[in-house]
């Protein structure tokens, strides 16, 4: 017989499992992105944690990203557009386009800034994919 508390403990995982963990996941991608505290994220910090990411992302060090360093982050067809010189890499310039592309994706109501709702959108996610 399964008891009141087991079925409220399942509820509960539930809940936090589905929206309320999404919204705590972009949350902190918010306060993780917005240094200013102001509760939005405008390009240029979200330029800022590209680059700070780009760095990261580039073990050996040769200024660009190839598909292995991207680890899932753009798709091979997102990365031959994002390619201007065809290359098969990203420069840091390269990759801060992609980011700007995304930015104002995300920004419907182009204000310049990106709220959280905004970072909850699909664009907003495929954003954040490329900044942490």
């Amino acid at each position: 017989m399964i008891s009141r508390r087991s079925v409220a403990l399942t509820l509960v995982g539930a809940v936090l499992s589905g929206p309320a963990l999404a919204a705590s996941r972009h949350g902190s991608a918010l306060k993780m992105l917005d240094p200013d505290n102001d509760g939005t994220v405008d390009l240029a910090e979200a330029k800022k944690a590209a680059a700070a990411l780009f760095a990261k992302l580039d073990p050996d060090h040769d200024g660009t990203l190839d598909v292995r360093e991207l680890r899932g982050r753009l798709t091979a067809k997102e990365l031959a557009a994002a390619d201007p010189d065809h290359d098969g890499t990203l420069t840091l310039d390269e990759y801060l386009a992609v980011v700007e592309q995304r930015f104002n994706a995300a920004d419907p109501d182009k204000d310049g800034t990106l709220d959280a709702k905004e970072l909850k959108s699909r664009a907003g996610r495929a954003l954040l994919r490329l900044l942490k």
